[in-house]
């Protein structure tokens, strides 16, 4: 549940500074938000990915994650070029919305269970 919440709000976040693109870019606040929120949720999904023995969303995502590192940037957002980067990393995680699926956890077996075919040690 927490990873199709971060995979959501990291697109709210990713449009959200899509639209706001002019007002926000000079500013040095949101992008460490914008930064913070989708780094955060990229990992959340490298770890979903590396769960499902799907590597190649993990190193896709990972990637995006050092993308958007808020703490040791690689790459100025700035310009028209920063908005598309920015459009384009909300396909990934629409996608991983669809494509990856979180496995369900089995239950533990009750050692009170009264199961018949179940024998004791």
């Amino acid at each position: 549940m927490l990873t199709k919440i971060m995979k959501w709000v990291s697109m709210a976040v990713l449009l959200t500074a899509a639209m706001l693109w002019g007002s926000t870019v000079n500013s040095e606040f949101p992008q460490f938000l914008l930064g913070f929120v989708v780094c955060f949720g990229a990992g959340v999904v490298v770890m979903q990915a590396a769960q499902a023995k799907k590597y190649a969303w993990a190193g896709g995502f990972a990637t995006l994650a050092l993308l958007f590192n808020p703490l040791v940037p690689v790459l100025p957002f700035d310009g028209e070029w920063g908005r598309w980067l920015v459009l384009v990393s909300v396909v990934p995680f629409a996608v991983s919305l669809a494509t990856l699926k979180t496995q369900p956890r089995l239950s533990i077996p009750s050692i009170t269970d009264g199961d018949p075919e179940s024998r004791s040690l």
